[in-house]
């Protein structure tokens, strides 16, 4: 092969842009993975090792310490390499890099690494050869029907799936494992002799030994058997090892945890702010077990002050530590019913770091100033020693600022501290709204279980005006950290929520046309767009609906070393600070604080921004595998708690409409079931995509999203966390502006089976149902999840 005619080669070290960075890391450095990168683009054609090597004029050595990086770009999905042995960029190949996530119909999508670009339809021929969540290299091939980006998959970069926990399961003398990941659809062959003493039902989990291909399905060994589907707590093990998240903590972390002790060391106390006399409280949940953050507002001549003190983590869990390499890979902590995963052992995420009252506790402080109206004029940072006064609850304090009679005579010194963080919020608040940021009102649920194990009922949680004030206190954090980091040009991971795409924005309007409603900003509307929306729905009968669409409208929120702004806050400046014992980025974040505050530059900083690019990703992923896994948790006990209800009636509302029937929320459960199109009346009905509705051809009845049906349980599926209803009372629909049908505390039939109360099986406050398992406790709701 000739060299290029501007003999870009010889002067290889003159253009490398990270030459300078290379030679402080290796003694002999080789051209860059950025500079390969550039060159084979620039070339415009594929080269092999050899050509590479005889481009760069490389000896033995460096050519040794080149193949090295060659094969590692490679496997990071760099570089792919073609037939005849020749590497190219992939972006320059008309091929994308990224995650496989699948389907329990077979299809799955590739999720590009470059956040910018579309998601790829892989169909189920294309899906045999991989398991969710593998990392792979697809070719666009084209789009399919629906327009959506079509692909074929080039190469495996990364099978992710060591181990898939299943049920294992004995037909026609075949053994096999079905996964309990819906998104993995294919069965795990299982020969006899590694059945690991396993029997038909038991659940287990498998390690694969052989990948799946296009002709072959994975085959595997059982390591371990976890038992009865049924068990006590069974759900949460197999969800977490399902989801691949870690549980167990390796020796080297515990001892290390340990070897932290049980008190602040004095003279770790040294060289920091002594704040023990400030008045710190933590306000937190009664199930609370761990407190990351204190609070304490003062009211001055021109406006407040804000200290909000959280716990430094960082002192403890230094880069590179066991400690650390443990918190990377959980990266956040998995809060299912009457059980934590954490992401640091309970010696310092529940000890150590944990703001216990009337203990010394290291902390990294944020001081903030604002205005009479709410404004953050200014802040600083620094490392302290404080001292909780009192760990108070959300109810408590919300019933002391309502009712201050009730304030405890031991607690008498805090009303003035309540008194002003109460004002301030209230200022924050107006703040909020002015700027426009979106207010939704989700309801959550808790699950609450008896002494005996079983579930008692399901009931909703309600947010008083305590988790308002902690929630507005740590944005606020968050707000003075991004714009403190970011203006010192920091490395730091954001928290960012892009705006909604086009797709989505045109589909919300499409559904809200249908009910007289108007998305106002054009084709790039504002979080005030959406607030203004919200408060026009507020009074209607079907906003819970409306805010339902318009959250779904909405993209996920990730984290990213790039600024784009959080969209529902409608905040330009946003990074977390306040959860260092449960989320890493908070953790990176102190990091960086803790760097500026010891005289450090950006330049000398241990992070640069291809690794918070990559730490981004990393956590981002594992939030969401965290959800997934509690959803699926919440998904089967919603399930278990149903199934012993066959034949019962209901009323719900209708929360999703689809082609094959109507998706129904019970109410006062908020479980939900399918109602398929063929138990619908005898009529053929078709899915208007733009109305979101249902159609009876020759009848003409319609359902649509917020109708209310009474329905009757017709089946529960544990394995695939299904409920299927049956209509029993169907009501004509009606436009979302118009009165919807009586409301079942209106109705004063009971059909057979149904309970008092409209045929509820509990009531908004949650019924007794003692006839399935758990013990007291449920999901945990931590304050700042924005």
């Amino acid at each position: 092969m000739s060299k290029p005619n501007d003999d870009r080669a010889a002067d290889w070290r003159e253009r490398d842009p990270n030459h300078q960075a290379e030679q402080g890391a290796y003694d002999s450095p080789v051209p860059s993975r950025q500079l390969v990168l550039d060159d084979l683009a620039a070339e415009g054609h594929p080269m092999t090792h050899d050509e590479l090597i005889e481009y760069y004029a490389l000896d033995d050595d460096a050519a040794e310490a080149f193949e090295h990086r060659l094969r590692a770009m490679l496997r990071d999905g760099q570089l792919l390499e073609n037939r005849r042995g020749a590497l190219g960029p992939i972006d320059k190949m008309d091929l994308v890099r990224g995650r496989v996530q699948g389907h329990r119909d077979g299809f799955g999508f590739l999720l590009p690494d470059e956040t910018s670009g579309d998601d790829v339809f892989l169909a189920p021929r294309q899906m045999r050869q991989v398991m969710h969540g593998d990392r792979v290299v697809v070719h666009v091939t084209g789009r399919d029907q629906r327009g959506r980006r079509e692909g074929r998959i080039v190469e495996v970069l990364e099978r992710v799936n060591e181990t898939i926990v299943g049920r294992f399961v004995v037909e026609s003398g075949v053994s096999m494992v079905v996964p309990d990941n819906q998104r993995i659809p294919q069965e795990v062959r299982i020969a006899e002799s590694k059945r690991g003493g396993a029997e038909n039902n038991d659940v287990v989990t498998v390690r694969i030994i052989e990948a799946p291909s296009k002709r072959s399905e994975p085959v595997g060994e059982v390591i371990e058997v976890l038992g009865d589907r049924m068990a006590p707590g069974m759900e949460i093990e197999v969800a977490i090892r399902s989801h691949g998240i870690p549980h167990e903590f390796p020796a080297e972390v515990i001892e290390q945890a340990k070897t932290c002790g049980d008190e602040v060391a004095e003279a770790d106390k040294k060289d920091r702010v002594d704040l023990r006399d400030l008045p710190l409280v933590t306000i937190d949940g009664a199930d609370a077990r761990d407190f990351d953050d204190a609070v304490y507002a003062k009211k001055t001549p021109r406006g407040y002050k804000l200290w909000v003190a959280i716990a430094d983590v960082s002192h403890y869990v230094r880069k590179d530590s066991p400690l650390d390499v443990e918190a990377v890979e959980r990266a956040t902590s998995v809060y299912f019913p009457d059980h934590v995963v954490p992401m640091l052992p309970e010696a310092l995420s529940n000890g150590l770091c944990s703001l216990n009252p009337d203990v010394d506790r290291l902390s990294v402080v944020c001081e903030m100033r604002f205005n009479a109206a709410g404004e953050l004029q200014a802040s600083k940072f620094y490392s302290a020693v404080i001292r909780s006064h009192a760990r108070l609850l959300y109810e408590q304090v919300a019933d002391w600022l309502e009712n201050p009679d009730n304030l405890p005579a031991r607690h008498a010194d805090l009303k003035t501290p309540l008194d002003d963080l109460h004002g301030l919020f209230q200022a924050m608040l107006e703040q909020r709204r002015e700027r426009g940021a979106i207010e939704f009102e989700t309801q959550a649920t808790k699950i609450e279980f008896n002494a005996d194990r079983k579930i008692a009922r399901i009931v909703p949680t309600e947010r008083n005006v305590a988790h308002k004030i902690i929630e507005e206190c740590m944005i606020a954090a968050n707000v003075a950290t991004a714009k403190y980091l970011g203006k010192r040009k920091m490395p730091l991971l954001y928290r960012v929520h892009a705006t909604p795409t086009a797709d989505s924005l045109e589909d919300l309007r499409s559904f809200l046309s249908e009910r007289g409603l108007t998305l106002t900003g054009g084709d790039d509307p504002e979080a005030a767009d959406y607030a203004k929306l919200l408060a026009q729905a507020a009074t209607r009968p079907d906003s819970h609906l409306i805010q339902t669409v318009m959250l779904r409208s909405m993209q996920r929120a990730v984290y990213s070393p790039h600024n784009d702004g959080h969209f529902g806050l409608a905040l330009d400046d946003y990074a977390h600070f306040t959860s260092p014992i449960r989320r890493y980025p908070d953790l990176l974040v102190h990091r960086g604080i803790k760097h500026l505050e010891a005289g450090g530059k950006p330049l000398n900083f241990d992070y640069d921004l291809a690794g918070m690019e990559a730490l981004g990703q990393q956590c981002s992923e594992a939030e969401r595998r965290a959800d997934d896994a509690t959803r699926d948790v919440d998904d089967f006990l919603k399930c278990e708690y149903m199934r012993d209800s066959l034949g019962e009636m209901f009323y719900g509302t209708v929360t999703g409409v689809t082609g094959f029937g109507l998706f129904v929320e019970l109410e006062g459960i908020f479980a939900t079931g399918l109602v398929h199109v063929s138990s619908l009346s005898s009529d053929f009905y078709h899915f208007d995509a733009k109305s979101r509705a249902l159609k009876g051809e020759r009848s003409g009845r319609v359902y649509r999203l917020a109708d209310k049906m009474r329905v009757k349980v017709a089946r529960v599926d544990l394995d695939e966390r299904k409920i299927d209803f049956e209509p029993v009372e169907e009501r004509a629909s009606v436009r979302g502006d118009d009165e919807h049908a009586a409301s079942p505390a209106d109705d004063n039939k009971s059909g057979g089976g149904n309970k008092p109360g409209g045929g509820n099986k509990s009531s908004g406050k949650g019924g007794n149902k003692n006839n399935n398992r758990r013990s007291k406790n449920g999901n945990r709701r931590k304050k700042n999840s924005s």
